[in-house]
């Protein structure tokens, strides 16, 4: 998250600087701990191109409207799988994936507000502008749901690990009033976290928004994007390759077993429980795979600003990892209505020619 910030608010800023940054004043505005003078007049004098007040159609502008067209299929698709979530009865017995659900709604909705306002180039002045720059342009709604949606989507995953592993203790210990305080610590975890660092590094200068890029100090910034990295994305990955390799482990043991000890009265009730225990599993194993790949990018692009800060990019791989980054949002959706049959059922039903209709010799039949 924050190397795509960084991006996005370091054309911003290089377009307010360049016409009113002297050398004597270049020591004291200090706009992002990535960005010092002498890489401002770097990007200029290399084609970076900022969101300036003109409307200039480039990469930069092609990638935002990408980002709000994949925001718009994030809200469309969540939307749809919480419906049928409802419909179908699953939504207490999925609680968990209903909460991811919702908090991927959360970050889509606002990631096409944010974007379409971006692409208004306001100007902000006053207190009015000041709120609207810390809480809504500065992204900070946006990364309080995706935040939320990751470490969600880590307790989704310790949760199927307790339950096949260690199923006698999560009957023990896992209450519904466990579940439901793990699904309230998401929104309420990070929508704190975030709110702490949008206020300590956004800033709203000469009418334009710096979200999350506004560090008093250089090390400020490297330790800050050294945790963020390390606690999203390499805590998380260890979290879903250690969990999943027991639960596989663990499923080929008892399927081994049941197969040993199975006959020709075995229980279909049973059965028909196994075979959704494994979707759920199997569904969960390829959104985390997902979200691995989709967060490699934004991952590589922090460690090359760390490595060579001196390197002068565009706004384009910003909006490009933005895209990439909520794709994942947007494909989760569509993962569970493939592998959840009752959500596929009813969404299947939703499709008009799918349902069944009165044939006019009074029978029924299906279109």
């Amino acid at each position: 998250m924050t190397v795509m910030l960084i991006w996005a608010d370091f054309t911003c800023a290089a377009g307010v600087q360049r016409a009113e940054m002297t050398e004597e004043s270049s020591t004291t505005s200090h706009l992002s701990v990535a960005m010092t003078t002498t890489e401002i007049h770097k990007a200029l004098t290399t084609g970076g191109k900022g969101m300036t007040s003109s409307y200039s159609f480039d990469a930069a502008f092609y990638f935002k409207l990408a980002v709000v067209s994949i925001g718009i299929v994030g809200v469309a698709g969540n939307g749809l799988i919480l419906y049928a979530l409802v419909a179908s009865k699953q939504h207490k017995k999925q609680a968990l994936i209903v909460n991811q659900n919702a908090l991927d709604l959360f970050s889509s909705f606002f990631l096409v507000l944010v974007y379409s306002l971006k692409l208004c180039n306001l100007r902000l002045h006053g207190a009015l502008g000041y709120w609207l720059c810390m809480l809504v342009l500065s992204e900070y709604l946006v990364w309080c749901g995706s935040d939320g949606s990751v470490i969600n989507l880590a307790t989704v995953t310790i949760d199927r690990y307790l339950k096949v592993v260690h199923p006698i203790w999560s009957r023990k210990y896992l209450r519904p009033w466990v579940i439901y305080w793990a699904m309230s610590f998401a929104w309420v975890s990070s929508s704190a976290y975030n709110l702490i660092v949008a206020f300590y590094s956004s800033a709203l200068r000469d009418g334009e928004c710096h979200g999350y890029v506004v560090f008093a100090e250089e090390w400020h910034y490297k330790l800050y994007g050294t945790w963020y990295f390390f606690s999203f994305y390499v805590v998380i990955l260890a979290i879903f390759i250690f969990c999943y390799g027991r639960i596989l482990v663990a499923v080929r043991r008892q399927a081994s077993v049941m197969a040993a000890h199975s006959g020709p009265g075995s229980s279909t009730a049973e059965a028909q429980s196994n075979q959704i225990q494994s979707n759920v599993i199997k569904t969960m194993i390829l959104v985390s795979a997902f979200y691995a790949l989709a967060m490699l990018p934004s991952g590589v692009l922090f460690f090359l600003t760390m490595l060579y800060p001196n390197l002068a990019f565009d706004a384009a791989p910003y909006y490009a990892n933005m895209f990439i980054a909520f794709s994942y949002t947007s494909a989760n959706p569509f993962i569970y209505a493939t592998k959840f049959d009752a959500v596929r059922k009813v969404l299947i039903a939703m499709i008009p020619c799918k349902k069944n209709h009165v044939q006019p010799g009074g029978g029924t039949g299906t279109a």
